[in-house]
């Protein structure tokens, strides 16, 4: 039975809450499914669901792409730090961070501190696949071979990554739902 099929069975569940307030940060490469996979987790949890990359948007009045082509990566690396302590200091929320949130160590303090953070592995071909499906524009991939730089910013992070995590979940396969209904039975064990 699927994740969206199971109202009844995701309402017992409860919030989260009880569980010292605590959030459930969802990191991995770009592609990997953070933000589809954490409103899933959100619904079946029924806890608030904050995707960092809107949130960034929303504060900046302007998209990903305009905030790296006018302040740079530091720039958004600077607001993507901000929101996600706000995001974590609520607590209680499904939260889908940005590829790159992990690598500003003291993001990955606050993660590991306010949060069970789960990574969410695929492969540099699967992001990349996944990444041309959805059609958004990736900033950091613009420049030259799409493929290379991808590869490249995956061994940059790979340790951070690791480092980041509570508990990784293998995402190159699975459905949505599937990879959804294993972070909520990992929440709650």
């Amino acid at each position: 039975m699927r994740l969206l099929d199971r109202t009844m069975e995701a309402r017992d569940l409860g919030s989260g809450r009880e569980l010292g307030g605590k959030s459930i940060a969802i990191i991995g490469f770009m592609g990997a499914g953070k933000s589809t996979v954490g409103r899933l987790v959100a619904l079946g949890l029924q806890m608030p669901f904050i995707d960092i990359d809107e949130e960034v948007e929303r504060e900046a009045g302007m998209s990903v792409v305009e905030i790296f082509s006018r302040e740079g990566e530091e720039g958004f690396r600077k607001r993507e730090a901000r929101a996600l302590k706000r995001a974590l200091e609520g607590g209680g929320a499904v939260i889908a961070c940005g590829g790159g949130v992990v690598t500003a160590k003291r993001n990955i303090a606050l993660l590991r501190e306010r949060s069970k953070v789960f990574l969410l592995e695929v492969s540099v071909d699967e992001a990349l696949r996944r990444s041309e499906k959805d059609g958004r524009v990736r900033p950091l991939l613009c420049l030259g071979d799409p493929a290379g730089r991808a590869r490249c910013l995956m061994d940059e992070r790979r340790s951070a990554y690791a480092a980041a995590a509570h508990e990784v979940i293998d995402a190159e396969r699975a459905a949505p739902e599937e990879i959804a209904e294993e972070i909520i039975r990992r929440w709650k064990r």
